[in-house]
């Protein structure tokens, strides 16, 4: 698991920045993308998603996974914009339920956030080595099916069958978790779906 750290030093926080946008934009994006099924949105919502984690450096657990977070503030980011769109669509905003509220998913609420990262962590290290690092790889890194299996030496069939068994695992494990169907769960079973 890749693990950056921010400093309370602006230029080492930058230097920071830079390898974690080099390292994961192409990927925050490809999952945007696959949501919002529009470049220029899509193009916002990147820019979006990593002046949040610029603004957020400072309250980010070093122990949990950049990648992770930029997952889910993503996912959050792209859904809220599809909300927006809805509700521009429709043009009656008082048939909403506020549950829907688009200021209210502007930037999620910490807790949330790190309440679905905390599961689906949770949930990927409760799978064999192998399968989390081949999960972590194509999930997480960016990797196709093809780059994992040549990185960690094994067939295509393999790493394809890793990921649907990984995926399956981490639905039941979440399900057995937050058997209410709550909004973590649901949040984090869509974002897998989307995968």
């Amino acid at each position: 698991m890749v693990k950056h750290q921010f400093h309370n030093d602006p230029l080492q926080d930058r230097a920071t920045f830079d390898q974690i946008y080099t390292q994961y934009h192409k990927v925050v994006y490809a999952n945007i993308f696959k949501l919002i099924k529009d470049h220029s949105i899509a193009e916002d919502i990147l820019q979006d998603v990593f002046f949040a984690l610029w603004e957020n450096r400072a309250k980010l657990d070093p122990e949990q996974p950049v990648s992770a977070w930029l997952f889910v503030v993503s996912y959050n980011k792209s859904i809220s914009s599809l909300r927006k769109k809805v509700k521009q669509a429709i043009q009656y905003v008082g048939s909403y339920d506020p549950f829907y509220s688009v200021a209210e998913e502007i930037f999620p609420d910490k807790r949330l956030v790190e309440a679905e990262l905390n599961m689906l962590e949770e949930a990927i290290n409760a799978l064999s080595p192998q399968k989390q690092k081949v999960f972590r790889l194509c999930r997480f890194e960016g990797k196709s099916q093809k780059e994992t299996a040549q990185i960690l030496g094994l067939s295509i069939e393999s790493v394809k069958d890793y990921l649907k068994q990984s995926k399956y695992f981490i639905k039941e494990y979440i399900v057995s978790r937050n058997p209410s169907g709550g909004v973590i769960s649901i949040s984090i079973l869509v974002m897998l779906i989307n995968l």
